[in-house]
């Protein structure tokens, strides 16, 4: 090391003229440039980066730009100075989307300036908004009716049991909200990210209609109120019902008009209203204290007296009112905990404001709510005649009065007890404004208290619909995505939720519907509480929560208590809940929309998967559970369809299925075309609905890699136990290391006992020339569309004078076709058939029969395969014809043994034939075929030398000998093909027993024609052999 003259350390191995970094060239143009501080830290230039926020946003962050750090590749690959390093397709950008756009994102904590977007903090946000909705008219009309049928003691557990249930919802909603950015949606939100797209899609439609008829119900109760006023002062203006209206239509246009002012109008309108309603409360404790007034004494007043309050402890039940029915009267009022977090796209934290906003609310609340009840229960009785006449004298006996408490001061109500009085905590709804210091306040107060619940649920409907419809779950719904202004406020979600409020108002019977509102309101929380159980129990690595104060055990307790509290309030409003979650739920699940949000419920799969796959290690096979796992080789998924599509047909959904594709080259080269046909190729299984695995391998021949995959593909049981092959049709041009390779992967099969199958169809099975072609014109039509795009203004759209020619972009055209020339006819006729027969598997089958040449007992595997092809919907109309070898002259002894065989497999076929003739010799024209097929590979010559050694050079070809020792065997092939064009020209499938072929004893080319004339000219025809153990059992 050198020091410099200022005393600084200089790396004598650091090379100033690098400093310039190497360009990257992403796929769409964008360019990475090497971070300054990258050089300053380690003295040197390095493709590596320091850790940074900007690498783990998503694409179309708001909060700052997506940095793309080098790929793995990139580091490892050699370095080339002066090179420009291409990043592959394959390597995109993990954005949370469904539409293909940008998605939002809110990880930094402070709000992107430049937006200029309103966001609020934890008190504005999310504390007022939820004390305001949990502070309803409960508070000051109907608390004191629930403490007079509860008693204070009773009445105290309906409040404690609330908030246990909104308390534990909150905490798991806590946890959730601190594992992550959270994004606008709400509890949509919490529960789609959680649970996936099918609770979140069920759970956030009926959440955002519940808020919206909420409007309706809130608007009707402030609007009953000031009739009740005008009744009282005589001045109705058409008749009480016809007033509701009116004055209720009036007040959700106003209360629409502050909703689109923007949020920060909708922010000081609630700011005003909390003000008035802490006005209210502290009245009502104020009242407590002036001294009662002898007609408010006759009305059941009389400030602290502690006899009242104990009178008031035992519950008094009346008109069949029970512990349960008060409980689902209050619990109503305990809701509104996700009014804070239903605008969650619009906190400047989010992660931080609804914990502690939420929590605090519910505290507060709480408290407000018994200190206001125990301070009437102090001071109220339950029963009063409002007659300042009703006086105790100085005879009367207190002792077994049923209103002792107001008999000893000084009051006589005891004829309430055998009629109706007005006046008391049970029977006057207005007893808080009797309480109250300044009785005009209360009614403010309840002004307030509906007015601020209406309009947080005028504002929380649209923000939550608006969330879910930008996920595209509900892709008729897309229409109310769209966003207005610096806050992208949903002004089509504003006016959506007001017609639904007016059309509720005018028509809607809100006593009935009321009960299905609050279930729906308890659905979410319930889904919240098991979204955070469910996130725990998967035990995900990406389960890291901020907030640490939840249990697991404790969030499940919160879902099934919501869920018991859904029934007590009302069990047919459960029932109607649990029927439209489940529709939407089925609806969504059958759409199965295009996002991947990293749902627990993924996760709980996976840890289940594996679990199953450890307890199947561990249990011997049966045969009565045996199920076809095949290995296809069929390339590509798209090359060879009829092989996938019948590979498919024989494991459905019950079997595995995987399927392989051996890439031959260097894995330096192939790699990164390995691992892009990977994506494409499972992404082309799952849109086309194929439940299949696709699994490259590369290796130096086919033979290398699919004998690694017989030996490593598969998890414990679940393992491919038939490897299934296309028929090699041009073994004859192939030549000799192709046609060894092919054959070496059978005998590679046999050795390591899997079953075989092999299929055989006319027109062959590869369609990758004719894939090729149409991806060709395609691109030429795409590349044709975008030049024209470019040379015209307005996108495309050409207007008078101003129309380019677009001659120049027929040069993209013309060099497509001059490069790939239309095929002749005859070729266009064979790929036309190719392409057919490529999707005969594909279409249901019309009626035939399935032909099953069963020549030898392999186990059963050459029966039980047809077998499970009828069972498919696509095979359900083909029958089943069994073929057997017999002896001549005991046919029908063969015939009967062989139906008490398939009897007691419980296989149903419609006719057994019997061929006896089999032995017979075949035709000289079916001989003179197969001589033709081998001569080119025949030794020739007279040569002594027939040995297989392999310094031999032609030790791979067709002996004499060979043929004369095999000869039998090869004269059975060609009587079979006869055979089978004699008895299953007509059939839709054929089935046979492949002929196995000795190693070192039967050479590969004879192997290749004894498969090729057993199968020639006929239908397609699948030869199958097991690995001679048995597949079939007739015990129990």
């Amino acid at each position: 090391m050198e020091e410099s003259k200022r005393g600084e350390h200089v790396n004598a191995a650091y090379d100033p003229n690098l400093d310039e970094p190497p360009i990257y060239e992403e796929p769409g143009g964008e360019h990475r440039t090497v971070r300054p501080s990258v050089i300053s830290a380690f003295g040197h230039d390095t493709l590596d980066r320091l850790p940074h926020i900007d690498f783990y946003r998503n694409e179309g962050s708001v909060s700052g730009h997506r940095a793309v750090r080098p790929s793995l590749q990139e580091l490892h690959d050699v370095f080339q100075k002066n090179g420009a390093i291409s990043v592959p397709e394959t390597v995109e950008d993990d954005s949370e989307r469904s539409d293909g756009t940008a998605s939002e994102d809110m990880e930094s904590a402070i709000a992107n300036e430049s937006k200029g977007g309103l966001k609020f903090g934890w008190i504005r946000g999310v504390l007022v908004r939820c004390m305001l909705n949990i502070w309803g008219v409960m508070l000051f009309i109907r608390l004191s009716w629930v403490f007079g049928q509860a008693g204070w003691g009773l009445g105290i557990v309906v409040i404690l049991l609330s908030c246990v249930v909104t308390t534990i919802t909150g905490l798991s909603m806590s946890a959730i909200c601190t594992n992550g950015v959270v994004r606008g949606g709400g509890a949509y939100y919490l529960i789609s990210r959680s649970l996936g797209p099918e609770f979140g899609g069920s759970i956030g439609l009926i959440f955002a209609f519940a808020n919206a008829v909420a409007v309706a119900m809130y608007v009707v109760g402030f609007a009953e109120t000031v009739v009740d006023l005008l009744v009282e002062h005589s001045a109705i203006m058409v008749d009480p019902i016809n007033d509701i209206r009116i004055v209720g239509c009036i007040t959700v246009v106003l209360l629409l008009g502050i909703s689109l002012a923007g949020m920060a109008w909708e922010a000081k309108a609630q700011i005003v209203l909390l003000i008035i309603l802490l006005v209210a409360i502290v009245n009502v404790f104020v009242g407590t204290f002036i001294p009662a007034t002898d007609t408010k004494k006759s009305q059941g007043f009389f400030n602290y007296d502690m006899t009242i309050f104990m009178e008031n402890f035992k519950p008094a039940f009346r008109k069949g009112e029970s512990f349960f029915s008060v409980f689902s009267i209050f619990f109503p009022a305990a809701t509104g905990i996700l009014a804070g977090a239903n605008i969650s796209g619009d906190l400047r934290d989010a992660s931080g404001a609804i914990p502690k906003g939420t929590l605090l609310a519910i505290l507060i609340t709480a408290i407000t709510y018994l200190a206001v009840a125990l301070s009437v229960s102090a001071c109220v009785v339950r029963d009063a005649t409002g007659n300042l006449t009703d006086l105790i004298t100085s005879t009367t006996d207190c002792s077994g009065s049923s209103a002792a408490a107001a008999c000893e001061l000084g009051y006589d109500f005891s004829s309430c007890s055998t009629e109706e009085c007005k006046y008391g905590a049970m029977n006057n709804f207005q007893v808080m404004t009797m309480v109250s210091g300044f009785g005009p306040l209360i009614i403010a107060g309840t002004f307030s208290a509906t007015l601020s619940s209406a309009l947080a649920s005028l504002v929380s409907a649209p923000k939550v619909f608006q969330a879910l419809c930008k996920d595209n779950i509900y892709t008729a719904l897309r229409f109310f995505a769209k966003g207005h202004g610096k806050n992208n406020e949903p002004i089509r979600g504003y006016v959506l939720t007001f017609i639904i409020s007016v059309a509720f108002i005018l028509i809607g019977d809100l006593n009935l519907i009321a009960p299905i509102i609050s279930n729906f309101f308890l659905a979410s929380y319930a889904l919240i509480n098991f979204s955070c159980f469910h996130a725990s129990y998967a035990k995900s690595p990406g389960w890291r929560p901020s907030y640490k104060f939840y249990n697991m055990w404790l969030s499940l307790l919160g879902a099934l208590l919501c869920c018991v509290v859904m029934f007590v309030i009302n069990w047919w409003a459960a029932l109607i809940t649990y029927a439209i979650e489940i529709l939407l739920y089925v609806f969504v699940t059958v759409k199965k929309p295009d996002v991947n949000w990293g749902s627990s419920t993924q996760a709980v799969t996976f840890v289940s998967a594996v679990g199953n796959a450890l307890s199947l290690s561990g249990i011997e096979d049966h045969v009565k559970n045996f199920r076809p796992q095949i290995l296809a080789l069929t390339g590509s998924v798209r090359v060879r369809p009829a092989l996938l599509d019948l590979a498919q047909s024989l494991t459905k959904n019950y079997g595995l299925l995987l399927t392989c594709e051996v890439f031959v080259g260097s894995r330096s080269d192939l790699i990164q075309e390995v691992m892009a046909a990977q994506e494409m190729n499972m992404v082309w299984l799952r849109k086309n609905k194929r439940k299949a695995f696709y699994t490259p391998v590369i290796a130096g021949n086919i033979r290398q890699g699919t004998d690694t995959m017989l030996q490593v593909s598969g998890l414990g049981r679940m393992k491919p136990n038939i490897l299934m092959i296309g028929f090699k049709r041009d073994w004859e041009t192939a030549g000799r290391d192709a046609v060894q390779n092919y054959v070496g992967i059978l005998h590679d099969a046999f050795d390591f006992e899997n079953g075989t199958v092999m299929l055989r169809m006319d027109q062959g099975l590869d369609v990758s020339h004719i894939i090729e072609a149409d991806e060709e014109t395609l691109k030429a039509a795409r590349e044709q569309e975008e030049l024209d795009n470019e040379m015209m203004p307005n996108g495309g759209k050409s207007k008078g004078f101003f129309r380019k020619s677009n001659r120049s972009s027929q040069q993209v055209l013309t060099t497509r076709v001059s490069v790939c020339a239309p095929p002749s006819p005859q070729v266009a006729e064979m790929n036309a058939k190719l392409a057919v027969d490529g999707a005969q598997f594909k279409r249901k089958q019309p009626k035939g029969t399935i032909d099953v040449w069963w020549l030898f007992d392999d186990g059963g595997l050459t029966l039980l395969l047809p077998y499970i092809l009828t069972t498919r919907k696509k095979w359900k109309d083909c029958k089943l014809r069994i073929f057997i070898a017999g002896q001549p002259g005991r046919s029908e002894l063969d015939k009967q043994e062989m139906k008490s065989l398939l009897e007691k497999f419980r296989i149903n076929c419609s006719d057994i034939n019997v061929i006896d003739d089999i032995h017979i010799s075949p035709r000289n024209d079916s001989v003179n075929k197969l001589e033709d097929m081998i001569k080119p590979f025949r030794l020739h010559g007279g040569s002594k030398d027939t040995s297989r050694a392999p310094h031999n050079e032609n030790s791979w070809k067709i002996t004499e000998e060979e043929l004369s020792s095999f000869e039998e065997k090869t004269n059975l092939q060609v009587r079979l093909n006869e055979l089978l064009q004699e008895h299953s020209s007509t059939a839709r499938l054929i089935v046979v027993s492949m002929p196995i072929a000795r190693k070192g004893s039967v050479s590969d080319f004879l192997y290749m024609a004894w498969l090729d004339i057993l199968t020639k000219d006929l239908p397609p025809t699948l030869l199958i052999r097991g690995n001679h153990k048995s597949v079939l059992t007739f015990y129990s």
